[in-house]
């Protein structure tokens, strides 16, 4: 089970419906309402922060107002403990093969397109990606880089998503890819 979303499942299952009701009214600037109506618990909650990636693996801030809102301090212990113990957990570490893709998905933005066309994507692929995740660039990007992945096969390499990277002028990105 992967240690955030085990994280996020203890919470919610400790969440009162007047704590998830406070906390849905506190996410009415990040959701929109009618999703946010949608919602009945705290992982469904929780489900659309990370859609959103107002709460991540690495930040959760977000999480922690809200459970300082709504003053759950022993939540928030939670929280705070996993952050200390997550850099120390191996099991959640990053694959070789996953390391570039969250870099560059971190780090490419508006140009992840641009970057995917320098990796030979029909146009096609892209555009059923961005009309499947409107107004979500992260998870375009990361749905387009797995999608590259499973076209290529054993021929997608980092090396050709260093090359990509550079003829988009990316050089920076190259940069920490291969660092």
């Amino acid at each position: 089970v992967n240690p955030f979303l085990g994280l996020l499942h203890s919470i919610s299952s400790r969440l009162s419906g007047t704590e998830v009701s406070d906390m849905k009214f506190l996410c009415r600037d990040i959701i929109r309402k009618r999703k946010l109506e949608t919602v009945q618990s705290g992982r469904e909650l929780f489900s659309l922060l990370m859609e959103q990636q107002v709460i991540t693996n690495n930040n959760l801030e977000f999480l922690k107002k809200l459970l300082r809102s709504i003053d759950r301090g022993d939540l928030l212990s939670q929280v705070v403990q996993f952050e200390e113990e997550e850099p120390h957990a191996p099991d959640d570490q990053p694959d070789e093969h996953e390391k570039p893709a969250a870099v560059i998905c971190e780090n490419v933005g508006r140009e992840w397109k641009r970057l995917m066309r320098e990796l030979g994507m029909p146009e096609v692929k892209l555009d059923r990606i961005e009309a499947a995740y409107p107004f979500k660039l992260y998870e375009q990007l990361v749905q387009a880089l797995r999608e590259w992945q499973k076209w290529k096969g054993k021929d997608a390499k980092v090396a050709d998503l260093i090359t990509a990277l550079r003829g988009c002028n990316l050089n920076l990105v190259a940069d920490r890819v291969e660092n």
